[in-house]
């Protein structure tokens, strides 16, 4: 293993649902950590991550060349982990996931950092019809251009008891009489967001991984249907799965992410409904946890810590459906 000494590491996006896990990850590797969001004050509990004084924050827009120069400011290491689902009105796939991506390759190639990686998506594609895949493509080539160094890091659907996937359906069983299913038979590999923040840990300080893809699945493949009926089933809620066609769901969708514009969680977007229609498993032959030294999690050990949230009753209700 050709690691590199502990220094400092920009994390940018740090204080998100993986965010949280990789600066611990990095935290218990000695390194000192600087957390590069856009409002530092709502980021304020990342502190504790780390020993006294190991975890600072900073102000940083990646949209703005001179907020990302300023914390790249003798970094050794950079990890970008800025992404989001959908578009509001004032954050957008291409500025967010491309031009800041660019910004940070290009910052850090000039700043001499060492190691750089970019978490980016199972079913990244420059020519997908989806906005959000495309851009992750798209983000990709751009790193990969001003910093061929570059580790991707591509992971499938992430689980956690932050997520907005388990979370979202289990709080869909709750309030909901029917479950609609969309591409039902379409196939995930979830991947619980410890084990991608110990991936990126590693790949950030062992510079044998320079240039590498890394596709990130959990130990086993679900089919959406399968997911739901697993929600229903360990949150006790009897509902019936309704298929819904692509039209119809993009339909739905279209109207679900209105509010969107102005800020709110969309329930469903036509982008997202796009993306069920593809498969988001590891591909064959890719490199993935395996050649990381990672033996993944399933699924089923982690969300049942924290689906009872969502059972009528709590944790200790009897569970019947």
């Amino acid at each position: 293993m050709a690691e590199l000494a502990p220094g400092l590491v920009t994390i940018f996006g740090g204080s998100g649902f993986v965010g949280a896990q990789v600066a611990r990850a990095m935290a218990r590797r000695g390194w000192r950590i600087r957390i590069a969001v856009r409002k530092p004050a709502l980021a304020h509990e990342l502190r504790m991550a780390g020993d006294v004084g190991q975890v600072q924050l900073t102000l940083c827009d990646i949209t703005k060349k001179e907020d990302v120069v300023a914390a790249l400011q003798g970094a050794d290491a950079a990890i970008n982990l800025v992404g989001i689902l959908y578009e509001t009105g004032g954050r957008k796939f291409d500025a967010l996931h491309v031009d800041g991506s660019r910004n940070i390759a290009e910052a850090a190639a000039a700043a001499g950092v060492k190691q750089l990686v970019q978490m980016s998506a199972l079913g990244a594609d420059a020519n997908s019809d989806a906005a959000y895949a495309r851009t992750k493509g798209e983000a990709e080539q751009a790193v990969r251009a001003a910093f061929p160094g570059a580790i991707v890091v591509r992971p499938s659907v992430i689980f956690g008891s932050e997520d907005q996937f388990l979370n979202r359906f289990g709080n869909m069983a709750s309030r909901m009489p029917v479950m609609p299913v969309v591409e039902g038979n379409s196939r995930l590999q979830p991947v619980h967001v410890m084990d991608v923040a110990e991936a990126i840990a590693r790949a950030t300080v062992d510079t044998r991984f320079s240039g590498e893809t890394f596709e990130l699945g959990g130990p086993t493949v679900w089919t959406i249907k399968e997911i739901i009926d697993y929600v229903l089933a360990e949150t006790g809620r009897s509902r019936m799965a309704v298929a819904l066609p692509t039209i119809a769901a993009k339909a739905i969708a279209s109207l679900a992410q209105i509010p969107a514009a102005i800020g709110l969680t969309p329930a469903l977007t036509v982008d997202q409904v796009k993306m069920l229609g593809t498969d988001n498993v590891v591909a064959e032959g890719a490199k993935g946890f395996a050649d990381l030294g990672i033996e993944p999690t399933g699924m089923k050990a982690i969300a049942e810590g924290y689906l009872w949230r969502y059972r009528d009753g709590g944790q200790y209700a009897a569970v019947t459906a």
